[in-house]
């Protein structure tokens, strides 16, 4: 009888041990973020499930071109790609980016660009170029035409950044590892 005892014990013991690891890793490490709406088709669609890596931008920052996931407004997260950097001068113009006055390629968007007519990406107002603030990140999503991005809000500050998406897990048709293109 004793034995018993101790064996659940044990038992028990090791399950609040994997319980506690597992929510200091989800809290600290990774998460997971379900894509809502069309703003990064065709790379990410509506319903696709994301993990997180929180960790990684307490050790680094982000790069151009990784896709992260933000605090947008205090109930909202959203999913987008980092085009410009702290310091950079970006700008679009006849549909090319340009990083401080450098063409840009972006082979993440040739799926769109060969299925549309006219511009994915038009032009910033009146042909200009926009300097990313200290401490923030200028993102768009890649479904140029249909997204509320950083035309519309402005640059996100570093702090607002939740962490860089690695992975797509689900449907399980699309798996994938999420790279940045640029690396």
């Amino acid at each position: 009888m004793k034995k018993s005892r101790k064996e659940a014990f044990e038992w028990i013991k090791a399950l609040g041990i994997a319980v506690i690891i597992a929510v200091l890793v989800r809290s600290f490490i990774f998460t997971n973020y379900v894509v809502e709406g069309k703003s990064m088709m065709p790379n990410l669609q509506d319903g696709n499930r994301l993990i997180v890596n929180k960790l990684d931008y307490e050790i680094s920052k982000p790069n151009r071109f990784d896709i992260v996931i933000f605090h947008a407004t205090k109930t909202e997260d959203y999913v987008k790609r980092v085009i410009g950097l702290p310091g950079d001068k970006i700008a679009y113009r006849n549909d090319v980016l340009y990083v401080n006055g450098k063409a840009m390629k972006e082979p993440y968007l040739k799926r769109y660009k060969e299925n549309i007519q006219g511009d994915l990406t038009y032009d910033f107002p009146n042909n200009g170029t926009i300097t990313v603030p200290k401490n923030t990140i200028w993102v768009m999503g890649d479904n140029r035409q249909n997204s509320i991005d950083s035309r519309v809000f402005g640059p996100v500050k570093l702090n607002k950044v939740v962490g860089k998406v690695n992975v797509r897990y689900w449907p399980m048709s699309k798996f994938s590892f999420l790279t940045n293109p640029d690396k």
